[in-house]
């Protein structure tokens, strides 16, 4: 027989949390929770001054993004002058690169504009909707094309909705008051807010609010909480982002950060395409590309044909393929681009 078989189970008292004595950017709670001395840290020229001449650009983004890290791991295992190899490790707050200057801060998305704005750090990536809702001065200085979203209006499925003058009056639940006020102001809509942080979605639900103003991507969320989208007041995406001019030196480094980051974003919207033309029809089908400058053109063992070699946007060929393909061109191939230096 078996042996008997008892089962444990560990009960933990819950204790409980202390109320935040320090507050989240002061020097003390950096310095104790993360380790950061922030003495060290409190201008760019105190940077140059403590890190002996060494130019550092620290840029911030949240656990979230996925920009750099996804330029990051796209230069992972290439050799490339436009690679920045950023180490990064789960639970880690801050990472730097081994083959560029910078220093990256992993935090979370409500506290960047906090940290840029006190000049914690030099760069940021986040999203443009916390940009408007934070009401600091940041300026953006390149769209990166990903985390794209929208703040929108949602109201329950089973409330009519004809046009925007069905939202007066109503109570709407939202993370971003700021954002929705200043909707409601510029349409003269009287309606009460109330902010929530968390799952705004459930609101209407639980009887708290009419409906609900928050970030949408694809609409799962919503629908799963029987929910409508009925207006988009906001339309975000992650940008690269500062809070004040630099010295010459931290210029001439954010401008190479900038070109790394544009190889890799134009690369992700290009592709390498291959065809077979007939040599007749070379220059017929050359017309049709929407190409960078001219088309390489190689002879193929088969006499009276060559293969076309060029590179376009992606959105462009789907536009062209069939024209191309009647022109004459065959053996069409696509491949993708891991970077693109112009």
């Amino acid at each position: 027989m078996a042996p008997e078989r008892k089962l444990y189970q560990k009960i933990k008292k819950a204790t409980p949390k202390k109320p935040r004595e320090i507050s989240l950017y002061s020097p003390e709670y950096l310095a104790k929770k993360h380790g950061i001395k922030l003495n060290d840290i409190q201008t760019v020229k105190e940077i140059s001054k403590k890190e002996k001449g060494k130019n550092v650009i620290v840029i911030e983004m949240s656990v979230n993004n996925n920009c750099m890290l996804e330029v990051s791991a796209k230069e992972k295992n290439s050799d490339n002058i436009v690679k920045i190899k950023i180490d990064n490790y789960k639970d880690q707050l801050k990472a730097s690169s081994s083959n560029f200057p910078i220093e990256v801060y992993f935090l979370r998305n409500s506290d960047i504009p906090r940290y840029l704005s006190d000049g914690v750090v030099d760069l940021a990536i986040i999203g443009q909707n916390l940009i408007k809702e934070s009401e600091l001065e940041i300026f953006e200085i390149m769209e990166l094309n990903f985390s794209k979203c929208r703040v929108s209006i949602a109201i329950p499925e089973k409330m009519d909705f004809n046009n925007i003058e069905d939202l007066n009056n109503l109570k709407i639940a939202t993370s971003y008051p700021k954002t929705l006020s200043d909707f409601l102001d510029k349409n003269k809509l009287n309606c009460e807010i109330h902010k929530i942080n968390g799952s705004v979605e459930i609101a209407p639900n639980i009887g708290l609010s009419d409906a609900v103003c928050d970030i949408v991507s694809t609409g799962n969320t919503l629908f799963k909480n029987n929910l409508k989208e009925v207006l988009t007041i906001f339309k975000s995406q992650a940008v690269l982002c500062n809070s004040r001019s630099f010295d010459n030196e931290k210029d001439v480094l954010l401008e190479k950060l900038v070109f790394r980051i544009n190889s890799v974003l134009r690369a992700k919207r290009s592709k390498y395409i291959l065809m077979n033309v007939p040599n007749d029809k070379i220059k017929a089908v050359s017309n049709l590309l929407p190409v960078l400058k001219s088309p390489t053109v190689l002879p193929l063992e088969i006499e009276g044909w060559s293969s076309l070699h060029t590179v376009i946007d992606d959105d462009k060929f789907w536009e062209s393929i069939d024209s191309i393909k009647e022109a004459g061109a065959e053996d069409i191939l696509v491949c993708p681009i891991e970077k693109m230096v112009r």
